[in-house]
């Protein structure tokens, strides 16, 4: 898959967390970030129900809310 970069402004303690996470921890966010936006696609989904979707999917992927904290966190 081919690559293009994309600036979002973001609030500064979550661009703090980001630019301070490793090179493994911003790839799994950028994966997230990726998958969220295409959801994005399904106009028929609520912004709830998307954000459910997107919840029940990264489970069954094994993303946890502890794993979710710790990278957030930057642990």
């Amino acid at each position: 898959m081919s690559m293009a970069a994309v600036q979002i402004p973001l609030d500064a303690e979550t661009a703090r967390i980001y630019q301070k996470a490793s090179a493994e921890d911003k790839k799994k966010l950028r994966l997230l970030m990726s998958l969220w936006l295409r959801e994005f696609e399904k106009p028929s989904m609520s912004l709830k129900e998307l954000m459910d979707d997107l919840s029940r999917k990264a489970g069954k992927r094994g993303l946890t809310l502890e794993i979710l904290e710790s990278i957030l966190n930057g642990g």
